[in-house]
């Protein structure tokens, strides 16, 4: 640092004024990370995105309810008519979290304002625990670095942003925690000091998996770690009781709720299992060993080990992690699934967007991982060094599966990326003469930290933070548009339909109409069902009557004829027929189908009698579109294009998502609709447009029929709207339907599913 002038004292604390600096740069990174993370603010405060409307949910039934209650909660609601379990299947640390806090910090604020706000805080927070961790690690300047760079890191701030009440701003905090606990605890053996800081490192981890899975990452370098202690840190007996200690601790505490559990007694608990038990037979091995065949023996007991590991996992005892943690760990891994493939955030990244989010850091980091890996150059302890590498490489590596884990590259950067820069700063200050050097460098260094985060121009890390939150925006491609559209349609269900009353949709907007609307839905963003939202795809993009026959069905009734036999199978379930005679001969009775909710009030095991055959019991359809509205030359009569990002968007997948023809639905450009989608499938029906003409775009010509290159020009039509004829009939839109004004355009259209309509069927 600066300076080790002694400015004050407080008992025997000497303050000196690099405790100033230290103190003036932790303010100003949780300052910066506020302010940017604050941006949305500025369209209205609301929740962010999808999943933190549940959260706010589940939060408000704890504190409605208590902690009993929320731990036997079956959320009936959801996933009709199953219904959720909702401590098994979500985030507890998040909902108990808040549900302690806000008693104490509401400041009168509403619960929702305090759900907006709670994410800005934690996130920034984080700042400081990332310097601890990686002061701990490389020093106190690289802490700094580190801190600095946590504030603006793109990855991150854009999933901690104000409103951002889900996984991972609280997991982090824990996580980084966990992390600085863990490193300060292994790195000197201070006895009970040590083994307080191991536990509770176990500890806040396990609470970092219960806020979020991804926290699972950092059991990858700890592993990783546990396989390299014994040939470098072998000249006591520490490591032997240090590293069971942290393990039985994270294990232990991971017990303690319901989604974790299951972690830990499958994959997580063989991989943390495993290592220390190496750790102690290496241990007793080194003590007992000659000099000459100490580390022979520690790399055959490695190889067992690890040889052990891989046939465990093979044998099928330990079941294997799901698609995308199995992803994650084998970035060349391919699905053929689509309804995963559906899902934004798991994109494959890309090398352009890589450096976006990463930028210039990425020399740091370069830099970085060089220093640690010579021998000459830096005076870090080698235990440190190790475990930097170890957590720094996976996190690039583990990024490199799809765009959501582009976030651990950030951790990675963060980490090589500060230690790079405080090696560089140390090597120029120690030389004697290059004052102009010394001048320069820390200006290129600030510079370097700007350019990012302010150019280029429509591309800076800030303008990545400058959006309206999605409730306001729908989720739609026009990033800087924002109405109540859909605040204003979730009210309406709430006021004008039935309690009892079952909304269908596609599953992105489940949470909102549940918490918005307090109704019950089909599928939402848990995902929990995949076969309930290929159902739902299927239900959008067949013809109305099959829809109709599907939707408005009791869930007791077969609808296998409107499904098709081989949609059936082909969604993971039996034929009916076949399931009826099988289960009758191994039970004797018909099946009966028992409800998480029945289940557990009979205290019985749920029973499921082939439910992908079953109706889904809907009473209300709704669909939501987005385009721009425009208007021709001399003419009052608005047009409008489609492709917003809206259901009109989704028609592709939801043709590959539910076993459908995608070439007889959309022409070769994969979006533009065909003539069979719209005169032919439920959402091309409901969809109150109709293609007026196709424009080539470089001439503005128009032309009646489709070429490679037009673009579709619609002209409102609606062609439900018969409550007595029409299997589906429009009850409400939402304003900007109406809107006559030129732009962006983001409707809620609701339909009745009319239960007196007679099927040709």
């Amino acid at each position: 640092m600066v300076s080790n002038q002694k400015l004050f004292s407080v008992g025997n604390f000497d303050f000196r004024l690099q405790h100033l600096l230290v103190i003036g740069v932790l303010a100003l990174s949780v300052s910066i990370s506020m302010m940017i993370r604050s941006t949305p603010a500025s369209y209205g405060l609301e929740l962010f995105e999808f999943d933190p409307f549940f959260n706010f949910r589940a939060t408000e039934y704890v504190l409605e309810n208590g902690t009993d209650a929320y731990f036997n909660w079956i959320d009936e609601k959801s996933w009709h008519p199953f219904g959720r379990n909702v401590s098994e299947t979500s985030q507890v640390t998040l909902h108990l979290t808040a549900a302690s806090l806000y008693p104490i910090f509401n400041f009168g604020t509403s619960l929702y304002d305090f759900t907006i706000f709670l994410p800005l805080v934690f996130g920034s927070l984080t700042a400081i625990v990332v310097f601890a961790f990686v002061r701990v690690l490389g020093g106190t300047t690289a802490g700094l670095f580190a801190a600095l760079i946590f504030s603006i890191s793109l990855p991150i701030f854009t999933r901690g942003l104000i409103g951002w009440f889900k996984s991972e701003p609280l997991g982090l905090f824990f996580a980084f925690l966990a992390m600085y606990l863990f490193v300060s605890g292994l790195k000197f053996n201070k006895g009970k000091i040590s083994l307080i800081k191991l536990i509770i490192a176990g500890f806040f981890l396990s609470l970092g998996l219960s806020a979020w899975g991804g926290i699972l990452f950092f059991l990858i370098p700890i592993v990783l770690f546990y396989f390299a202690l014994p040939f470098f840190k072998n000249k006591d007996n520490f490591i032997i009781w240090a590293a069971p200690t942290f393990s039985i601790s994270l294990i232990v505490f991971s017990l303690i709720f319901e989604r974790t559990s299951t972690f830990i007694i499958g994959y997580a608990g063989l991989a943390i299992l495993l290592p220390t038990i190496f750790v102690i037979i290496s241990g007793i091995i080194m003590k007992f060993s000659s000099e000459r065949a100490k580390i022979r023996n520690c790399i055959i007991i490695l190889i067992s080990f690890v040889v052990s590991g891989v046939g465990i996992l093979n044998s099928g005892i330990i079941g294997l992690p799901s698609f995308r943690y199995l992803n994650a760990v084998n970035p060349f891994l391919t699905t053929q699934d689509n309804l995963t493939d559906s899902v934004a955030e798991h994109m494959t990244t890309s090398i352009t967007l890589s450096f976006t989010f990463l930028s210039v850091f990425l020399i740091f980091a370069v830099i970085g991982m060089w220093f640690l890996f010579s021998r000459k150059t830096i005076n870090l302890k080698t235990d440190m060094r190790i475990f930097a590498i170890f957590i720094g490489i996976v996190a690039i590596y583990v990024s490199s599966a799809f765009i959501r884990l582009e976030l651990f590259a950030s951790v990675g950067i963060i980490i090589l990326g500060s230690i790079g820069l405080t090696i560089l700063t140390q090597k120029i200050f120690e030389q004697n003469k290059q004052n102009l050097t010394k001048l320069i460098f820390p200006v290129i260094i600030i510079i370097l930290f700007i350019i990012p985060v302010t150019l280029t121009e429509n591309n800076s890390w800030l303008t990545w933070a400058d959006f309206p939150p999605s409730i306001l925006s729908g989720g739609s491609s026009f990033s800087k548009f924002a109405s109540d559209d859909w605040k204003d349609a979730t009210l309406w269900i709430k006021e004008n339909t039935p309690k009892d009353s079952v909304i269908a949709s596609w599953w992105d907007y489940g949470y909102w109409i549940t918490t918005l609307s307090e109704r019950t839905t089909l599928a939402d963003n848990a995902t929990l069902i995949d076969w309930q939202i290929k159902k739902m795809g299927y239900a959008l993009i067949t013809t109305p009557d099959n829809s109709w026959n599907i939707l408005s069905a009791d869930y007791t009734k077969d609808i296998s004829p409107y499904l098709g036999n081989e949609n059936v199978v082909k969604f993971g379930g039996q034929l009916e027929s076949e399931f009826n005679k099988n289960y009758l001969e191994k039970n004797g009775i018909s099946c009966e189908q028992i409800f998480k909710h029945e289940a557990q009030k009979l205290n019985v095991g749920e029973e499921s009698c082939n439910p992908i055959t079953k109706g889904m019991d809907a009473d209300y359809l709704l669909i939501y579109l987005a385009g721009e509205r425009f208007y021709a030359e001399n003419s009052n009569i608005p047009l409008y294009t489609l492709e917003g990002g809206g259901d009109e968007s989704k028609k592709t997948w939801f043709a590959k998502i539910s076993n459908h023809q995608v070439s007889k639905m959309v022409q070769n450009d994969n979006i533009t609709p065909t003539k069979f989608y719209m005169e032919n499938t439920t959402l091309g029906l409901l969809t109150p447009f109709s293609i007026y003409k196709y424009v080539e775009l470089n001439t503005g010509r128009t032309f009646d029929e489709y070429q490679n290159g037009f673009i579709p020009v619609y002209i409102n039509d609606l062609k439900f709207k018969d409550p007595e004829n029409d299997p589906f009939y429009l009850v409400y839109a939402s304003p900007s339907f109406y809107n006559q004004q030129s732009g962006p355009m983001s409707t809620v259209l609701i339909y009745k599913i009319n239960h007196d309509y007679n099927s040709q069927n």
